[in-house]
């Protein structure tokens, strides 16, 4: 599993927050429909999530409540979801 440095921004943490979503989501034996459906939103928007990216080259950026939504589904705690260490957001 790729390490995200501090400081090492938004895309790659986004793309490892995808990646921690579907392993999550195939451990459980779920389809990105189902999850989707049950977390309230388009399947097409959680494969942009699970992707990391919102369009190609623009990484995703999911609001508190899709990721909490996807919690529940998934059945974990945000700390369980979320990968560490979190970027920082102030490096520039």
């Amino acid at each position: 599993m790729p390490k995200i440095t501090p400081g090492g921004g938004w895309a790659p943490y986004a793309k490892e927050l995808g990646l921690s979503m579907q392993r999550l989501r195939e451990a459980r034996g779920l389809s990105q429909e189902r999850v989707a459906y049950d977390s309230g939103m388009s399947r097409y928007t959680y494969q942009k999530f699970e992707k990391g990216e919102s369009m190609p080259g623009t990484p995703a950026n999911p609001s508190l409540r899709n990721v909490m939504a996807i919690a529940q589904v998934l059945g974990v705690t945000l700390d369980e979801l979320l990968p560490r260490p979190w970027p920082d957001l102030h490096a520039k």
